[in-house]
């Protein structure tokens, strides 16, 4: 008889689900309550992130500069509304079939907090926002690498997540040893509007995994017309930028250096990557 973490599993990849991880509660004790997804479930014992892939070929638009549109669909809108959404609570009814209550998150902005009243001494006001990066590290699906973005083993910065808190006692998987982002500066050199700062580096620390992140100005990646996007839950968060110039370049770089386990026969990037300086003009790409 499979145990009921792997029952989870298996049903979580027969549904669509390409990654999942578990971590136990202790993990986020220190949290901050604003961001912390046991302020949502305080009876829970367990944080269960699913993720699906955003398709490699999904950002071949961008990457030609010919087809945004695509993207904005298959990688970003519908990846998170309807197909990570469907696995989330494809499992969400599973786990309670099984007699335990599961809450099923989407990835709000963690500035969208604060847009009511405590209801209560003590509590955080609503809506309390789940720091997904800290959850992908603390599930041990990945880390959170040079460019902000968090990065698996098998894709690198190609996935969206969604979030399950259960109060089912489930054991917690091992946090991901060693480094997938090298800091090789790649992500800091392409971009056209200086956005990304490699000499300035900050050393984050989730769960004994210590990573360094570059200081980014995200005032200048939400005017970045290399493949961002404007966050379309609210103006005021920071863009999507799974697409944008600097992260596909990470693709390429993960991909050259064989860090990352989804592999093609052909290399993503064929030619001189195009890009557009803060003025609206084209510019010459290194990298």
């Amino acid at each position: 008889m499979l145990d009921l973490k792997q029952q989870i599993k298996d049903y979580a990849f027969k549904n669509g689900a390409d990654l999942i991880g578990f971590a136990s509660k202790d993990r986020f004790y220190g949290q901050d309550p604003r961001y912390n997804p046991f302020s949502i479930f305080p009876e829970g014992n367990t944080v269960i992130l699913l993720g699906r892939r955003i398709t490699r070929g999904t950002l071949r638009g961008t990457e030609e500069g010919s087809n945004f549109g695509d993207y904005d669909m298959f990688g970003y809108r519908w990846l998170d509304d309807e197909f990570v959404a469907q696995s989330c609570y494809d499992v969400v009814r599973f786990i309670e079939d099984n007699g335990w209550e599961a809450v099923p998150i989407f990835p709000n902005p963690e500035e969208t907090y604060g847009t009511g009243m405590p209801v209560d001494d003590g509590k955080p006001a609503p809506n309390v926002a789940p720091d997904f990066a800290y959850a992908a590290v603390a599930c041990g699906l990945g880390e959170i690498g040079m460019n902000g973005e968090v990065l698996t083993e098998k894709y690198g910065p190609r996935q969206r997540f969604q979030m399950i808190i259960t109060d089912a006692i489930i054991e917690a998987d091992p946090i991901l040893e060693g480094r997938i982002c090298d800091n090789c500066g790649k992500c800091a050199e392409v971009c056209p509007l200086g956005a990304i700062d490699s000499k300035n580096l900050k050393k984050v620390f989730i769960c004994g995994k210590v990573m360094q992140v570059a200081k980014i100005d995200y005032s200048l990646c939400k005017k970045c017309r290399n493949g961002a996007r404007t966050n379309r839950l609210t103006s005021g968060s920071k863009p999507d930028r799974l697409a944008a110039l600097c992260n596909r370049t990470c693709v390429c770089s993960l991909e050259e250096n064989k860090k990352i386990g989804n592999t093609f026969e052909n290399k993503f990037r064929k030619r001189q990557a195009w890009g557009i300086d803060i003025y609206g003009k084209s510019v010459s790409i290194d990298g």
